[in-house]
């Protein structure tokens, strides 16, 4: 991935309005990310600004305030390099786990049935969402 083609990428999501998410943005050489760092500040601040019109890779671009860049990344791993501050800067960081079916589930029942004890009914439907999440990693295997 290039500065050339992330600035087509952005050029083309500034003009249409639309948004994006780029996975594994972590996974972009540093030099790169250094170069997206202005040229998302360039959109973000013709946004923050009013302007309709910039002058952005050299050429000009409209811009829709409606168009929004997401970036999903996975530090720790081999591999992915720390995002530059002023870069890191312009994204809103949120944190992913994995999700406790028990906890779920109990919920679901208390909300929609008051019982005093609900393990009996909680143990059914925990197996029934693993079950569930293993169908859906086997579907995704084949």
């Amino acid at each position: 991935m290039t500065y050339l083609s992330m600035g087509k990428f952005f050029k083309g999501l500034a003009w249409s309005g639309a948004w994006a998410c780029f996975d594994e943005f972590n996974r972009i050489d540093v030099e790169v990310l250094s170069v997206v760092a202005q040229q998302v500040t360039d959109l973000q601040q013709a946004c923050l600004t009013g302007q309709l019109r910039i002058v952005f890779e050299e050429s000009d671009v409209v811009v829709d305030p409606t168009h929004a860049v997401f970036i999903t990344m996975n530090p720790g791993y081999a591999g992915r390099t720390e995002l530059p501050d002023n870069l890191k800067a312009l994204f809103r960081p949120i944190c992913m786990m994995i999700p406790d079916y028990a906890l779920i589930a109990e919920i679901m029942f208390l909300s929609l049935i008051h019982i005093s004890e609900p393990t009996r009914l909680l143990s059914i439907s925990y197996a029934v969402f693993c079950l569930k999440k293993k169908k859906k990693k086997k579907q995704k295997k084949q």
